[in-house]
């Protein structure tokens, strides 16, 4: 049979016999039903490749914003900054103190550096707390309100320096002295891969201004500068360290062997014993200055003769996030055997006062939605 020759209705087909049939309502009912299927399958693949990409784009959304920001301050200087200046620095213009606020000063900590658990002492739970180390600690009464592994011997990194200013600040006659920057400070900030304000060998600067450079961009230029100037030698700044940390009953549980907070496993202490060595530091008026600061200038010298610009970042990046008050202090840590940590000072919207310690998050970003988180959950 000729198949072109036969005008064939909607429902008719010929058979492999050559017979012209006509389709039943069964093949149309099954025919629908496919239709249907495959337009359903068709809809469940689409949603799930346009939720894939969502997904994708935005971790990488996320990690791009992270990736932009200053991921540390523990970052190194070029090596030029370390230079010796072609010519001697000539003596700073002295810039006048920084005028501190009364109505800023911490209101009446509680005595004493000892802190207390209770009944009403909650563990840190939150997921969204990654740092394998936390504390918060209310400062009228020095109970401890929330912890994870608080007790445990951790690794502070850049932390240390915030007991290297204090031990400073009490024994500066004149924070308005000089000090010159030496090859062999710059020498060993550079071997050891510390971060650095970036002054150069020979440039000199207020041992005030190194309060500020050793909080703010976690320099350890300024650190050891600190050193040298109150004891003469790095050894001798050390030892003084561990006086302080005795007079304030935490030797058992805090050691250091720098000012600067390089690893050394007998360079440790504890999220408490921490939180306690900033207690200290903010009952001191030129340390808390510095641990306030949010950004500073240097004064001009013949090497930064329009000074620097330095910056507390971890200041900066939690000021627009909830906390439930305003914090007010901070430093930063770093070391590949501590990951991040962080100390922070907050005065909560109620007026009262608390710091917290974490450590061991996975990036500076992390360490500081992990105050964030902590200070969300407990702070009223």
């Amino acid at each position: 049979m000729d198949n072109n020759r036969i005008k064939l209705k909607r429902d008719e087909y010929i058979d492999h016999e050559g017979r012209v049939r006509r389709r039943s309502e069964r093949y149309y009912k099954r025919l629908r039903q496919m239709r249907i299927r495959y337009s359903i399958a068709g809809s469940i693949f689409v949603i799930f490749l346009v939720t894939l990409v969502c997904i994708i784009a935005g971790k990488g959304k996320k990690a791009r914003a992270e990736e932009a920001e200053v991921v540390e301050q523990e970052e190194l200087i070029p090596a030029t900054t370390l230079m010796p200046a072609a010519e001697p620095s000539p003596t700073p213009v002295e810039e006048e103190p920084p005028v501190i606020n009364e109505n800023e000063h911490p209101d009446m900590f509680y005595e004493g550096y000892q802190v207390y658990t209770d009944k009403s002492t909650s563990a840190i739970y939150n997921e969204e707390v990654i740092s394998s180390f936390g504390v918060l600690i209310d400062l009228k009464d020095g109970r401890v309100v929330a912890q994870k592994n608080a007790f445990d011997r951790m690794y502070p990194a850049s932390m240390t320096k915030v007991l290297t200013i204090l031990v400073a600040a009490e024994h500066m006659d004149n924070p308005d002295d000089t000090f010159t920057m030496t090859q062999e400070i710059t020498d060993y900030v550079f071997s050891h891969g510390c971060s650095q304000v970036g002054y150069a060998v020979g440039e000199t600067m207020t041992v005030r201004e190194l309060l500020y450079g050793t909080i703010m961009p976690s320099g350890g230029d300024a650190a050891m500068a600190l050193a040298y100037y109150t004891a003469g030698s790095m050894e001798a700044f050390v030892d003084m360290m561990n006086e302080k940390v005795a007079e304030l009953g935490l030797s058992d549980v805090a050691h250091f062997t720098n000012p600067v907070g390089v690893y050394d496993d007998q360079n440790y202490c504890t999220p408490v014993s921490m939180a306690m060595i900033m207690k200290a530091a903010l009952e001191n008026d030129l340390c808390r200055a510095a641990l306030a600061e949010k950004k500073y200038t240097t004064a001009p010298t013949a090497e930064h003769p329009e000074g620097m610009i330095i910056s507390n970042w971890f200041l900066r990046r939690i000021e627009d996030k909830d906390t439930h008050g305003e914090v007010l202090g901070a430093k930063t840590g770093f070391v590949n055997e501590s990951r991040n940590c962080a100390v922070s000072y907050e005065r909560s919207n109620d007026g009262n006062q608390y710091i917290c310690v974490t450590g061991d998050a996975h990036s500076a970003w992390r360490a500081i939605y992990d105050h964030v988180a902590i200070y969300d959950d407990f702070v009223n």
